[in-house]
């Protein structure tokens, strides 16, 4: 926990040294901040993290499907049932340090519609999910799963599209950090957390024919 993490900082005696030099490497780090968002364009996919710009190569087609399949049927079921706004690739999450263009992002009602024409920083999703691939793994498990729980994230998918299994996270808000709530794979069903009633065969993230029958069933209940 954080506290304990401070705590461990003060008891050694060049804690202050520690800060003051910490103070002058996030202040520069801050700038370059700055300068990253001032340079990001929408053609570009990229994160800033822990003072560094992650470029992201193209992706393979089955991250492509899996990310768009998820998308259609997250995005309409939201939509007409009013619960918010979902978005994919391009909506950028700043967060304290650092900024995450997640692979799908879900916000409640309440914070989508505080959301401007000309907004470019969002703040932290209810639900974030990443579709892994080989150059994002590392973070993806890492750093985003940590960061994103520290800011409150309430729902994590991992998404592996090579072994066609959803990892589901919840946060623990004693600790700030997430807890396994399931693996689901190809023939299990995956209801979410943070969107009501949202429920779908994990077999519609992979495939387009079971994409389609579930589109068709979120369109049927909502008629």
């Amino acid at each position: 926990m954080l506290e304990n993490r401070v705590a461990d900082l003060l008891e050694a005696p060049d804690a202050k040294l520690v800060i003051e030099r910490a103070q002058a490497i996030l202040a520069d780090e801050a700038q370059r901040r700055r300068a990253f968002r001032e340079w990001l364009r929408d053609d570009v996919k990229a994160e800033f993290i822990n003072g560094e710009v992650v470029m992201h190569s193209p992706v393979k087609r089955r991250h492509l499907d899996a990310t768009q399949n998820l998308t259609t049927l997250l995005r309409v079921y939201v939509h007409l049932h009013d619960l918010g706004a979902v978005d994919s690739e391009k909506a950028l999450v700043g967060l304290t340090r650092n900024d995450y263009e997640p692979d799908i992002c879900f916000w409640n009602r309440e914070t989508a519609r505080s959301f401007t024409d000309d907004q470019m920083e969002h703040p932290a999703p209810d639900l974030v999910v990443e579709i892994l691939s080989r150059s994002t793994t590392g973070r993806d498990r890492g750093i985003k799963f940590e960061d994103y729980a520290a800011h409150g994230v309430l729902e994590y998918w991992i998404i592996d599209p090579v072994r066609k299994s959803v990892e589901q996270y919840q946060l623990d808000e004693p600790t700030m950090a997430f807890a396994s709530v399931a693996t689901v794979y190809s023939d299990d069903t995956l209801e979410a957390l943070t969107v009501l009633g949202f429920r779908i065969p994990i077999r519609a993230i992979f495939d387009r024919q079971a994409n389609m029958e579930a589109l068709q069933r979120i369109m049927t209940k909502a008629d």
